[in-house]
């Protein structure tokens, strides 16, 4: 089967497509023949050597596809169930691979591959940011940063769903129609408007209880001067770059906030936290209210283009790469 290696870090052109074997799945593990595979912020930063990894490694977290061989021990799935997964070792771009059968999710007839694919990942981040890291209520106002990204348009459909008022923001006008047309009921140019005076008259002078910032350095004091007193930033990503060093005395002089850094893999670690994340996002799609724009496909041997694309930020909503 093909595949795409990393032997070494750095920019796109170092992901490799080779020929690579598949074992036959071990004990607890099922081989999957995957149909649709989803790009994520995450996979550059692994690509680059900015969260390390041992090398050489597979690259990419989120997929889905068709179970093919069970491993010894496995329970409550079968040969032909259709299944997707989010979280788990490196190693989805590629066209076959094994997994654990208790790390990943039987999709419903409803939801298709290329919606599985890209849906995963993100979607239970957003779970996990709206409804554990900071459970919102209905009548709150929340900012967005990167609105109309992959999480942000999942994020603002979801918060919507709940009753919150979504204030995000985008790059550039065009992206504001994509925000808006996806639940944010306030979109900010942040290349052409101030940021926290349009938030503090959105709001009347009081801030945000929570900003929601996946895009790093670049918004990171923007997003303490945007909140409320006793406030939350949720630093869940690092598009512009990583906050590398901070005076946690901002945090008193702005009004005792608080800052966290979450990840997926931590709210999910445990097998009965995955599947309540999981079949929660699954409910949400399946009932409509949220919906999974897939607005890009490249085939998997186009990585490389993905993710120039992706960090040029020629994308929008979702991305996958077809085996």
């Amino acid at each position: 089967m093909k595949a795409i290696r990393i032997t070494e870090t750095g920019g796109p052109g170092v992901m490799k497509l080779v020929d690579a074997d598949v074992s036959r799945p071990g004990p607890g593990q099922v081989r999957v023949r995957q149909t649709a595979i989803g790009l994520n912020y995450i996979d550059t930063y692994h690509r680059s050597g900015l969260y390390p990894v041992p090398l050489p490694s597979g690259i990419g977290l989120e997929g889905a596809g068709v179970v093919e061989e069970l491993g010894e021990g496995v329970k409550g799935l079968k040969v032909g169930d259709r299944i997707a997964y989010g979280v788990g070792a490196l190693g989805a771009y590629a066209e076959m691979r094994n997994l654990p059968a208790n790390r990943i999710t039987r999709l419903p007839a409803e939801i298709s591959d290329e919606t599985a694919a890209g849906m995963m990942l993100k979607g239970m981040t957003v779970r996990y940011l709206l409804r554990a890291t900071y459970k919102v209520s209905a009548g709150e106002t929340i900012l967005l940063h990167a609105a109309a990204g992959g999480v942000g348009l999942i994020l603002s459909q979801w918060a919507k769903a709940l009753g919150v008022t979504v204030i995000g923001t985008v790059g550039s006008d065009a992206k504001k129609e994509i925000a808006r047309a996806h639940g944010c009921d306030h979109v900010i140019n942040s290349s052409t408007e101030d940021v926290v005076a349009r938030v503090k008259e959105i709001t009347g002078g009081r801030g945000v209880p929570v900003v929601y910032d996946g895009v790093g350095q670049a918004t990171l004091m923007t997003s303490l001067d945007c909140l409320r007193p006793r406030g939350l930033m949720v630093s869940f990503g690092n598009a512009s770059g990583p906050v590398k060093s901070f005076d946690l005395g901002l945090l008193a002089a702005k009004g005792s906030l608080y800052i966290t850094r979450p990840t997926l893999m931590s709210y999910t670690a445990s097998d009965a936290d995955l599947k309540e994340t999981a079949d929660d996002l699954v409910a949400m799609v399946k009932s409509g209210k949220v919906k999974i724009p897939v607005n890009q496909r490249y085939a998997l041997a186009d990585a490389v283009k993905a993710h120039e694309d992706l960090e040029s930020r020629r994308t929008t909503g979702t991305t996958v790469l077809i085996p």
